[in-house]
């Protein structure tokens, strides 16, 4: 039987969190972030098994009209999978059960969820949650260089060697003061679009992430160069060791025929790959995403509540948020869920997790 101990942060078991904060997603510096853009609880949990630590669970609490929700993660944090760190056949369907009953009973909640990239769906049935497939694409950034390259749709690597032809070169960014130059260029696209459209997020959220994140160095923020020295697309990528997550990029309409946001992607690739980094997560799905030949995954993203009819109103309020998003949809290139190709004449960062 297992069962969940609270514990601090500074109190998690040393192996286990060696392994836990390979996903950045469960860091100390990420769950800063979403505590102070949130207003949340950090929540650290160690999984028992007749009384030895077998893993850890990592998510944060909420409250939303009263209400004490637990997120691994939750919608409109900005954040990838979470969900539990477990040692060689620890049972992760009893870990979902007894992480619920820790999550009504012991913390006070009244909804879960979670996203646990390596639980798959035919394990959760017996939870009586709602499981809503949420899609992203995973390139394997083991194989080697020319393979990777290879894999990609014949139009994304002529858009890569365009922008080596045309001059466009790829740098490092660093400081808070990239959240100003990515915002603009994220601005300068919903601008175009008319209608009111705005980004789903602030200015402000992007500076906190960097504040909190960056010293770490667990954040790649790249920015795409003209030949003439102007600073054309940006991106932003938090990584780990298990796998780096495409978070958000946008770029100027008017510089889109350079293709700097192939070029950038292309840095990004071959820089985890150097540093080890296993995986590149996509943030998400959508179709332009296809082109640069990374399979597509789908991931169980579970909805728990204890009230009946608690799963309708979060639904509600999902579409208030939505409804935000799905505007955004249409010109992003995001990480978590997202839409429209860098090479199209509409680019944004927009990440509706």
């Amino acid at each position: 039987m297992l069962r969940l101990e609270r514990v601090t942060l500074d109190d998690v078991d040393p192996a286990i969190d060696d392994l836990r904060t390979r996903n950045v997603f469960q860091t100390r510096e990420w769950l800063e972030f979403v505590e102070h853009t949130q207003g949340a609880e950090p929540i650290v949990a160690h999984v028992e098994q007749d009384g030895e630590v077998v893993g850890a669970f990592t998510g944060l609490i909420v409250k939303r009209l009263g209400v004490r929700i637990l997120g691994s993660p939750f919608q409109g944090w900005m954040t990838g999978p979470m969900g539990f760190t477990l040692e060689p056949g620890v049972d992760r369907p009893q870990a979902m059960h007894s992480l619920v009953r820790f999550a009504f009973r012991e913390l006070g909640c009244l909804h879960v969820e979670l996203m646990d990239r390596y639980t798959g769906f035919e394990e959760l049935g017996g939870l009586r949650a709602r499981l809503v497939r949420f899609p992203t694409y995973e390139m394997d950034l083991t194989q080697d260089e020319d393979a990777i390259f290879g894999a990609m749709s014949s139009a994304c690597r002529r858009a890569v060697r365009k922008g080596v032809k045309e001059g466009v070169r790829v740098e490092e960014a660093q400081g808070i003061e990239f959240a100003d130059e990515y915002y603009d260029q994220l601005l300068a696209v919903f601008e175009r679009q008319g209608h009111g459209r705005k980004p789903p997020y602030s200015r402000e959220r992007v500076r906190e992430m960097i504040r909190c994140v960056e010293p770490s160095g667990n954040l790649l923020m790249l920015r795409a160069v003209a030949p003439d020295g102007e600073r054309i697309a940006t991106a932003i990528f938090p990584s780990r060791q298990d796998f780096a997550y495409f978070w958000g990029g946008a770029s100027w309409p008017s510089h889109l025929p350079l293709r700097p946001n192939e070029a950038i992607f292309w840095h990004a690739i071959r820089h985890f790959r150097e540093r080890g980094v296993r995986m590149l997560d996509l943030g998400g799905g959508g179709d332009y995403k296809r082109k640069y030949g990374a399979p597509e995954k789908l991931i169980p993203f579970v909805r728990k509540s204890r009230v009946p009819g608690m799963v309708r109103l979060r639904d509600v309020a999902a579409r208030v948020y939505k409804g935000r998003a799905t505007r955004a949809k249409a010109i992003a290139c995001v990480s978590a869920a997202t839409t429209a190709s860098w090479s199209e004449p509409l680019s944004a960062g927009v990440n509706v997790l």
